[in-house]
């Protein structure tokens, strides 16, 4: 399993750098970033230096959207990462969540978000692509390689996921939801003539690495209280969309009963003031949170039910703390264990 991170453009940018150099020196694969242009910096020239400055970790945001730049332009800006620096880039993508409701604007539809992904997909990987009435191609992209991968929680948008998605992101640790999500990812490439296992599936929620006593789990909890807010606003969508019955787990529904709104000025970031409503037990169940051994275990149930890679969203005080015990303890316990002599 690939263990990834993520990270806010929160200036100055020099630290994020520094974050995502200190995260390949731990041996984590993917370094991510929000991308959201007004909340935080734009994260493209920040790709840029990070790297120059690594050598092995791949770069792409968590996640952007087919609205806040033209589809076109996003291709290009990462066919030109990928010539600067090598294929060194993902594209994770969805429907759009504070860079679209900031600017007063809505996530785009489904439909949207699939043409996006096949106009961005063919472009970057140099091939050409119909785009408004005109046969587009990047002429200087023939080497360029990058894969998208869709960040989704509801049916329909799962369903595109497994149909033609080369990735799959699920932004939350819970493991029956984990279950049921893969689950309807691959049964949807199946359905699609495609191979279900060719999806890769992608993780990311906190981790807080504790040192065991209730005092400590009480400040992680706290510090990572805010997921449980911005993973509500996807599923305050879906239960508009669908009603109480939405065709999800009860467990991704019932929590947010009790939301009342949400402060996009004070989205992901630790003790804010809207997320009261998120209980101990959703934090517990969307985040990693514990010592170094109930990270590793946690770790352990993902690979089996068929996690590719867990990303850490670092939005918390512990960074620094979090990346070298990761680096140090939890990756080396997790990796496959090869022999130099037998």
């Amino acid at each position: 399993m690939d263990i990834g991170v993520v990270l806010q453009t929160t200036p100055p940018a020099s630290r994020v750098v520094d974050l995502a150099k200190r995260a390949e020196t731990f041996g984590f694969s993917h370094v991510w970033t929000f991308d959201s242009h007004i909340l935080w910096e734009e994260p493209f020239p920040i790709y840029t230096q990070i790297l120059n400055e690594t050598r092995n970790v791949i770069v792409g945001p968590m996640v952007t959207n087919p609205a806040t730049r033209d589809w076109t332009v996003t291709a290009s800006a990462f066919a030109t990462l990928n010539e600067m620096f090598g294929n060194r880039t993902v594209i994770g993508i969805g429907r759009g969540d504070s860079a679209v409701r900031v600017t007063n604007g809505k996530p785009t539809t489904l439909a949207t978000l699939r043409d996006s992904i096949h106009v961005i997909r063919e472009l970057v990987n140099g091939r050409s692509v119909d785009y408004k009435g005109s046969s587009l191609r990047l002429p200087w992209a023939g080497k360029s390689r990058a894969e998208v991968w869709v960040a989704a929680y509801g049916p329909k948008a799962l369903a595109l996921t497994g149909e033609v998605g080369d990735g799959f992101i699920l932004q939350l640790a819970d493991e029956s939801i984990i279950e049921w999500t893969i689950g309807a990812v691959r049964a949807a490439a199946e359905a699609a003539g495609r191979d279900p296992n060719s999806v890769t599936i992608c993780v990311a929620a906190p981790a807080y690495v504790t040192d065991g006593s209730d005092a400590h789990l009480a400040h992680a909890r706290e510090q990572c209280r805010w997921f449980g807010g911005m993973v509500g606003n996807h599923v305050a969508d879906i239960v508009e969309r669908y009603g109480d019955n939405a065709p999800v787990p009860k467990a991704l529904t019932d929590y947010i009963k009790g939301r009342q709104g949400y402060d996009y000025n004070q989205h992901g970031q630790a003790g804010n003031t809207h997320t009261t409503f998120v209980p101990d037990e959703i934090v517990d169940r969307f985040c990693i949170v514990g010592p170094v051994q109930t990270q590793i275990d946690r770790l352990m149930r993902l690979r089996e039910l068929g996690v590719d890679q867990f990303s850490i969203y670092l939005q918390h005080d512990a960074k620094d703390e979090t990346l070298q015990a990761y680096g140090e303890k939890v990756i080396p316990a997790i990796a496959e264990q090869v022999l130099a002599k037998s």
